[in-house]
């Protein structure tokens, strides 16, 4: 697969606290030139989580994993390699 190939990834982000209120979802898309889709999402009080699949450019993608973890974001993989 070429680098500048669109792939779509799904992830399970949890978000500490102090986040639950942030635009991620639009700074990712944003920042890193990728479409966020929401899939699933819960934000309770003192918790939150979401089902975000990202569209985009793979190296992209793998910055956007790492600026979400750099926040204080988890993030984990939801699919495989295709």
């Amino acid at each position: 697969m070429g680098e500048n190939a669109r792939v779509k990834r799904r992830f399970h982000l949890t978000f500490p606290e102090h986040l639950a209120g942030e635009p991620i979802m639009f700074t990712v898309g944003e920042r890193f030139g990728l479409v966020p889709n929401l899939r699933r999402a819960s934000i309770e009080e003192g918790s939150a989580w979401a089902i975000l699949e990202l569209d985009g450019d793979e190296g992209a993608i793998g910055s956007a994993v790492t600026w979400l973890t750099e926040q204080g974001v988890t993030v984990d993989r939801l699919d495989e390699d295709e």
